[in-house]
């Protein structure tokens, strides 16, 4: 017996036949829904993008202005540097050379003086009696030499008349040599004793300027006194030592060879401030291991004074002039990744910039060396660089621009409306 339309729908909503269809469309709901959160993520991402390339496509038609200067040919100077400290060409502690007490200090603390000044002097009353007493003793010697050497004379008469021994006269020409020796110590005596009067008197051993007192006078002082009286500095000429890689050693060494003198330049800590100029003097005769540097010694008259004793200063030694190079300024170089290295933008006749790779050599101040890529007469882009790619269109400040050429930032175009021809105004009565 077949079974009816009523029986068949009993039959499906007891199975759950649609229940099956609905699913189906639950799940073609999702998807789509998937698929818009998917678009809208996207478009978030990608929408920016686009309009920012957009703006560049829309600029790329505009001149952006830019400076430019031309690669000339001219001569640079290859410097070497280094740190240094400044160290005097003397410094001597003057001490005592005899005990005493101290009567007199004759400079003042900071005072400049020469070599043979009178300093100080200690009591010198005790040398005078000194000197007193061995030219006493050197006097009384004297004449009994004298005494001796005429009793000699007098035994070789009487020796040749055959009146005493002959004994007799070689003791006494024996008496005389002694009392020489010993006229000869008392001399040696009063010597000594001068000198000790003349140490009273301290004097400056070099020239240069005194530091502070260390000993007032009333004391007695020792020449075992570590301190001494002062110590004097030689400050005029100083000495600057600095220290530069061991790689640049053969080079200094060979400008000194051939007899260059090599100028140095001392510059304060911030090394703005030129502190003085003066030459090479010496190099050391061995590297340091620890550090792999080699000591150079500068001379430096240091007229002004700005160069003090254990000063730290900056040193810039002019190794050689580079003549006839090409130049171009600091700021036209750029530096970007290994494969492109050194680079600058150089303005081509058609108003736009083509990335030029070169090869920078030294380096002086706002100027570069170019060793290759770059010919002199060739403009480069100096400012505004940040903002160029390859084949930008540029424009000069103060350039008028070409026929059909795009008017620069500071020409604004005074038209107005879309048309081509200016607007006019409307006569009065028509």
């Amino acid at each position: 017996m077949s079974a009816g339309p009523d029986q068949a729908n009993s039959y499906q909503r007891a199975t759950g036949a649609p229940r099956k269809r609905r699913s189906k469309w639950w799940w073609l709901v999702v998807v789509v829904v998937i698929a818009s959160i998917g678009w809208i993520i996207w478009s978030a991402k990608h929408q920016p993008a686009q309009a920012a390339g957009g703006r560049k496509a829309g600029m790329a038609g505009k001149a952006m202005t830019v400076n430019v200067a031309a690669a000339r040919s001219g001569d640079i100077n290859l410097y070497l540097f280094g740190l240094g400290t400044v160290t005097p060409l003397a410094t001597v502690t003057v001490k005592p050379r005899v005990d005493g007490q101290l009567m007199r200090i004759l400079f003042n603390e900071g005072q400049e003086v020469k070599a043979g000044d009178l300093l100080a002097e200690i009591d010198p009353r005790p040398f005078q009696v000194q000197l007193s007493q061995a030219q006493g003793q050197r006097a009384r010697d004297q004449a009994q030499l004298e005494a001796a050497r005429l009793d000699l004379e007098r035994y070789n008469t009487l020796y040749t008349q055959d009146s005493i021994a002959k004994q007799q006269v070689d003791q006494q020409a024996s008496l005389v040599k002694q009392y020489e020796g010993t006229v000869k110590t008392d001399q040696a005596a009063v010597d000594d004793a001068k000198l000790q009067l003349t140490y009273s008197r301290v004097t400056a051993p070099v020239s240069g300027r005194v530091g502070l007192r260390q000993v007032d006078p009333g004391n007695i002082v020792s020449t075992g006194d570590a301190n001494g009286i002062v110590v004097i500095t030689q400050l005029k000429p100083i000495n600057v030592q600095f220290s530069l890689p061991e790689d640049n050693l053969q080079s200094v060494l060979e400008q000194i060879r051939a007899g260059t003198k090599l100028p140095v330049d001392a510059y304060d800590r911030a090394q703005t401030t030129l502190l003085d100029s003066g030459s090479l003097l010496t190099i050391d005769n061995q590297i340091d291991p620890t550090t792999g540097s080699v000591k150079l010694k500068s001379t430096f008259a240091n007229k002004a004074e700005k160069l003090f004793p254990n000063q730290f200063v900056n040193v810039r030694m002019l190794l050689t002039t580079k003549r006839g190079v090409t130049l171009i300024p600091s700021a036209a170089i750029q530096q970007g990744a290994s494969a492109v290295g050194t680079y600058v933008y150089v303005l081509q006749p058609d108003s736009t910039v083509s990335v030029r790779k070169i090869k920078a050599g030294t380096v002086e101040g706002d100027n570069t060396e170019v060793v290759s890529g770059l010919k002199v007469g060739e403009q480069v882009v100096i400012d505004g660089v940040d903002k160029l790619r390859e084949g930008a269109k540029v424009a000069l400040p103060n350039a008028k621009p070409a026929d059909g050429a795009p008017a620069t930032d500071g020409k604004k175009k005074k038209r107005e409306g879309g048309g081509d021809k200016p607007r006019h105004k409307r006569p009065a009565a028509e």
